[in-house]
Formats: structure tokens, sequence, C-alpha cells
């Protein structure tokens, strides 16, 4: 998997932009204080002040390419380099950068995206540039972000990855911002997506205490039932060689989506807005004379419909719900996420086979086509569930606490099905009651974007991802300042307007601006008016 491809769904920067505050006056002291912290199984590296300007580009950068941009543009700040052995077998590297002056108070943490396995330097650059102080980790491994073979015979570094790294990460970050400053962060903020998701949410359930504001995208939280449903995909395209659908097939099922769904919701717009009302069916592609790039065959139907049915298991139970019609073309679709440049190529197929070949039955060799599925998920629970899954709907020790969270999920995910998240919200509305719910967690679902970014629809509205500046600075149009205000102010967030610009420039000017309503609602068209303004559109109750 090359790292190029890994980049589309390693996304883990948390980019926003810090609204006006008392600013704690500026540290007048050197990473010194911090050189010298003493905590358990855990070695300061170095630590140094980086002067303005001065970070050195990192291995495979282009010097040309918008990360030396940003770090030329860094601010002098310390920068802090540890590592954290809480196992015999554990090696967690871990960064934490504190501007050297003009700090605004908060404590930033970056996530992770896939299997880890790398410090997120442009996600920490964003944050040091915007006045935060912020820390990032490997999760406790260095490799590719799609690679699980380092998990292979290494249970305590499956244990470093699934919690304890990021935990580890966050307890050194504020001992060190305590020492840099003399004093703690006024606020600490967790924000990712995807593997990052799934971070967030362990954030939450796991150690509540750690963070005030949690921001969890597209998180990959029922982790063993997800990576289940990754193994039935591969085995829906690759058991039988004519089942397989190559990546030339997208446009036309994509086209055939559009026409059956698209005006369903009153604009014809590229954009199925709530996919679960669309019923397409795969055999209107039905191919009536030769195999071509416009029509599937019968077993290409079958295929079809398995991956948009998911995954059951031989009682016919659903074990993770499957993907959603819709944005199945473009550079984040369906080609990467499921059918591959051929068969067995797809980053779904990389992390379902990595997961269990690598996790579960620890075996290099492991032959994914005679695995039976019931069997794979009770390996599955049995061995890792207690270690990656962050699926508990009682989140009642970190609403005690004051914490906020903020869910959101593209309804066209074509790597974790925007059901899932929609079960987790139900899950806990369901165990805390709507009431309790209402007053600290909020979920947003994105028509027409994919994920963690990309598709046919806005999807520009602060989220962890957004690379390209200028951010928003306004909570309405920043989902991440939308939460600091809810936890800083108390003003809960309620329509939160989402950006799409041409080519995903914002120098280009803008395409398309869409409400996001709080979960149940949804927005709808008010009948008369430009389609492409949010202005126009108006959040409404399902029906």
């Amino acid at each position: 998997m090359s790292k190029a491809l890994a980049a589309l769904f390693i996304v883990s920067l948390l980019s926003s932009v810090a609204f006006a505050q008392d600013k704690p006056a500026a540290s007048t002291q050197s990473c010194d204080n911090v050189a010298k912290l003493s905590l358990p199984n855990t070695k300061i590296v170095s630590a140094q002040t980086i002067p303005a300007g001065a970070f050195p580009l990192p291995g495979g950068a282009s010097p040309s390419g918008p990360m030396a941009s940003l770090y030329k543009s860094l601010p002098s700040f310390c920068r802090v380099v540890a590592q954290a052995t809480p196992s015999a077998d554990s090696d967690i590297k871990i960064e934490i950068w504190m501007p050297s002056s003009d700090w605004n108070g908060r404590f930033q943490a970056q996530g992770n995206g896939g299997f880890g396995g790398s410090i997120d330097y442009f996600g920490m650059g964003s944050a040091l540039r915007l006045g935060y102080a912020t820390a990032s980790t490997d999760t406790g491994h260095e490799a590719d972000g799609a690679d699980a073979r380092w998990a292979l015979g290494h249970l305590e570094k499956v244990i470093d990855f699934g919690y304890r790294a990021i935990h580890e990460m966050t307890l050194l970050a504020k001992a060190a911002i305590k020492a840099f400053y003399s004093a703690n962060p006024h606020y600490s903020y967790f924000g990712s997506c995807s593997n990052g998701g799934r971070q967030a949410l362990m954030e939450a359930q796991r150690f509540p205490d750690d963070y005030d504001g949690i921001l969890a995208g597209a998180p990959a939280n029922f982790w063993t039932h997800l990576l289940t449903s990754a193994l039935w995909d591969a085995q829906a395209l690759t058991l039988e060689p004519a089942s397989y659908i190559p990546s030339t097939k997208i446009p036309a099922i994509a086209r055939a989506v559009n026409a059956a769904c698209d005006a369903r919701d009153g604009v014809s717009d590229g954009i199925v807005d709530d996919p679960r009302k669309c019923q397409f069916d795969p055999a209107a592609l039905l191919c009536k004379n030769a195999d071509s790039d416009s029509c599937l065959t019968p077993p290409q139907v079958q295929t079809l419909r398995k991956l948009y049915e998911g995954a059951h298991d031989s009682r016919g139970r659903e074990i993770f719900p499957g993907f959603l019609p819709g944005a199945e073309e473009g550079q984040g679709g369906w080609e990467p996420w499921i059918f591959g440049s051929g068969p067995g190529k797809s980053l779904v197929f990389a992390f379902g086979i990595g997961y269990f070949s690598n996790m579960v039955y620890a075996r290099a060799g492991w032959n994914y086509k005679d695995a039976k599925l019931d069997d794979a998920l009770n390996a599955a629970e049995e061995k890792t569930a207690s270690i990656l899954n962050s699926n508990g709907p009682n989140l009642a020790a970190f609403n005690r606490r004051g914490g906020k969270l903020i869910l959101y999920h593209g309804w066209n995910d074509p790597a974790i099905s925007a059901l899932n998240t929609v079960n987790y919200y139900n899950s806990v509305l369901r165990v805390m009651g709507e009431k309790e719910i209402t007053s600290f967690v909020r979920l947003y679902m994105v028509p027409g974007m994919q994920h963690c970014g990309s598709g046919p629809g806005p999807f520009r509205f602060g989220e962890p991802g957004s690379l390209k500046p200028p951010m928003p600075n306004d909570a309405q149009h920043n989902v991440t300042l939308a939460l600091e205000e809810w936890v800083e102010r108390g003003n809960a967030p309620s329509t939160i307007i989402t950006t799409k610009y041409r080519d995903d420039d914002p120098a280009k000017g803008i395409e398309m601006t869409r409400p996001l309503c709080p979960y149940p609602r949804s927005a709808k068209y008010k009948g008369s008016g430009n389609t492409n303004d949010a202005t126009n559109f108006v959040c409404s109750e399902p029906r």
C-alpha cells in the first residue's frame, strides 16, 4: 500500500481558528524545565526551543509542498520528544509542541488514522500556528497506516494502539504544559476521524477526565464488527473471479444510483441527501447483451447487492451495516476503498486481512478465503474487543465531568458505513435518555461526503482533515470552534454551515454551502432560491 494512497484515509488533522479570549502570559521559561520532568515509564529524549521557521522538514516531504510552507511559517516553540514504555514490549513515541509566546491556553491533541504508526507533524504544525499546545503519538510503532504486520505476536503493542498510547500521550502533554507555562491548560480537546474517531470515543468512555471537548468523525469504534465486515466484502468480491466488479464500472453504478435517488429530496444536484431512503436495486444494471463497463453481469449484481446489504452471519443477523448508495465515484470513493485497482487491492481488503492475520489469528499466511464469518467474528471478539472497541453507550462519567462530544459522519462513506455512527448515537440515546444526551452530545450527518472528507457534497466545516487555509473563524461554519464555544461558554451548537470550494481550493471561491442539522433533523430545500446556497434550506424533523 503506497503512502500516497494511505494518505487518503490517514486523516488525523484537527485544524481550527482560536476565537478571542484572554490569553495567558507568554512563557519566559526555556524547555529546560520540561527536560527535567520525571514520570513513570517515560523518558524525555529531548526538549529544545525551535526558532521561528526553523523546524526541519520531515523525511519524504516535498521541499516545495504544503508541509514545507507550513513549517516555514511556524512560530518559535518548545519541542519535546519522548518515549513511553508502559509495558516491556512498549515503545510509544510522543511529541509535544508548545508555542514560546501567544499560547491561547488550550491543548489540542492529534489522533491517528488507519493502523497508526506515525507522528502527525502536519496536524501539530497547524495547531501550533493557531496558538495551541499540541501533541501526537505514533501509537507505539512505526509503519505505514495500512500495515498491521507490527502487531504479529505483540499483544502489548496492540494494547498501546488500542487505547494506551493516546492516554499516555495526554498525561505527558499535560505535565509538559504545566512544566513549561507553570499553568495547566484552560481546556483540553481531542478531535480526529476514522481510527482517530475510535480513539476519540475511547477517550470519552475509558478516560473521561482526559478531555473537555471531543470531536469524533466517522468513528471506527465497533472495530471487531467493522473489520469482520471487511472480510465479508473481500470474500464477496474475490472468492469467485466472476464476482469481482472492476472500478471501470463505477461511473455506471453512480449514474444509476443518482437516476434512482438524487431528486427524491427535491433537488437534482448529484447528492443523495439521505441514502437510507434510496431504494436502488442493482438488478437495474444487469447486462442485457454482452458484458461492458455500462452494465453488471449476474454475479456482479449479487456482489453489489451484498455490499449494500452489509455483513450478516449464518443466521441472517447483521454484523455491520452495509455501504450506502451515492457518491460511488471520486478520489475518495469506491475505487480506492472497495473495488481497488484489481482483486484484493483495495484499502478495505488491506485493513480486513491485515487485522485478522496479525491481530486475531497471528498467522502471517492466514488464508481469508477459507474463513467462516461466524468463526472469524467470534475470534475477533474474544481476542480484541476489550482492546479495540469503543462502542460503549454509557457516557455518564464524561458527562458528569462536563465533557462535550460532537460526532459527525459523511452519509456516503465508502470505508465505514455511516449507519454505524447513527446506531452508536441511538445506543447512547437509549441508555442515557433524550434529555441527558442533548445536554452534551451532538451528531451531524453530512450528505454527499465520503470518508472524513471529499465527495460531491460540501464537506468543509472545520472538521479534522481541513488542510487548506483559511479556515472559517466562527462557530456556525467551524465545528471545532462550535465545540469550543460549547465547552467554554455553554452555547450548544445548532446548525453548522458546510462549504464546498471549487476544486477544494478556498482561493477559487465557494461552489456550494449547505446547513448541517443536529441529528435526527436534516436540511430540506425551501422550494425556491439557489440550491447552492445554505440560506435556501431549513432544518426539519424526520418524517
